[in-house]
């Protein structure tokens, strides 16, 4: 294996994945499971210390779960942003990890981080060319959504926050929602929180054919609809426990995609919206290479 030894850390609400890698191919990695900010973020620390003394790391890259404040300018940069996830609303991520490392560091959102990653090295990568734009959605315990554009990661302002987008809900489909800053946001429709107050059991334990599947893939066709009418983004990957556990959701996304859009998008057909909408090419490892591409990314900017 060739290049520089990066370390990356991908921070989820359920558990963070420590790693070491060179070039793109991760040598090593750890899963901690997410608890309170100084546990979790303190085991972190101790590992890349432990690592670092063996090895000396050339940069460090942050996938992390959001909000996050990533303006260089802001005094509160690297924060965490009010979030649902207890106890970690101001929590500082950038600063107690970076601080542990003697080397060039780089935070993004965890979907920012996969998006690049996907654009790079995943399904972006699968034609002649890299993506130019390419959108990496995560619907699990929330739902969040990343873009790599012109192989860099998108953020102004703050970054996408397609997760609490409002969206025109399926006829006759009462469900309030779960989300609790907007209820039927698209994150309070269709996250596995919100899936399991929909059904009243966790989704992977309803029946694939059960009707009420007709509407979560309603939803989820209304936000990458979205998506493809308002950054004309080549790909549209979903991952994530929900958006890669269940092949026949996305079979019925896509048939609602093609139907929503009628017709507009020349692009997105029967015969296309398969290449279009799909599952991450790097799978499960889609954030921790985010990481990586992260900590590269600040190597070649030296």
């Amino acid at each position: 294996m060739n290049g520089p030894l990066v370390a990356g850390v991908e921070l989820g609400g359920t558990k963070m994945v420590v790693l070491r890698a060179r070039g793109r191919e991760i040598v090593e990695q750890v899963t901690i499971p997410t608890t309170s900010p100084t546990e979790t973020l303190g085991a972190g620390v101790a590992l890349l210390s432990r690592w670092h003394a063996q090895e000396p790391f050339a940069a460090l890259g942050i996938a992390s779960f959001g909000p996050l404040r990533l303006d260089q300018s802001a005094p509160d940069f690297g924060h965490m942003l009010p979030t649902p996830k207890h106890g970690w609303t101001g929590a500082d991520i950038y600063g107690v990890l970076s601080a542990a490392l003697p080397c060039p560091a780089a935070i993004d959102t965890d979907v920012n981080g996969a998006a690049l990653a996907e654009a790079r090295w995943g399904a972006g990568a699968e034609g002649d060319a890299p993506s130019d734009c390419l959108c990496y959605l995560t619907i699990g315990t929330g739902l969040g959504g990343g873009f790599a554009l012109n192989d860099r990661p998108l953020h102004g302002a703050m970054h996408p926050e397609l997760g609490h987008i409002l969206i025109r809900r399926a006829p006759g489909d009462a469900f309030a929602g779960a989300c609790p800053f907007h209820g039927d946001c698209i994150e309070g429709l269709v996250s596995g929180p919100a899936l399991a107050a929909r059904f009243g059991v966790a989704g992977d334990q309803i029946a694939p054919d059960d009707p009420r599947w007709d509407d979560v893939a309603h939803d989820i066709a209304q936000l990458v609809g979205t998506i493809l009418l308002t950054t004309a983004a080549r790909q549209v990957l979903i991952g994530g426990g929900v958006g890669m556990g269940r092949a026949d959701l996305l079979d019925r996304v896509r048939a609602k995609v093609v139907a929503q859009l009628g017709g507009y998008l020349p692009f997105v057909d029967a015969a296309s919206v398969a290449t279009i909408v799909r599952t991450p090419a790097l799978g499960d490892q889609a954030g921790p290479l985010g990481a990586v591409a992260l900590a590269m990314d600040m190597i070649n900017r030296q």
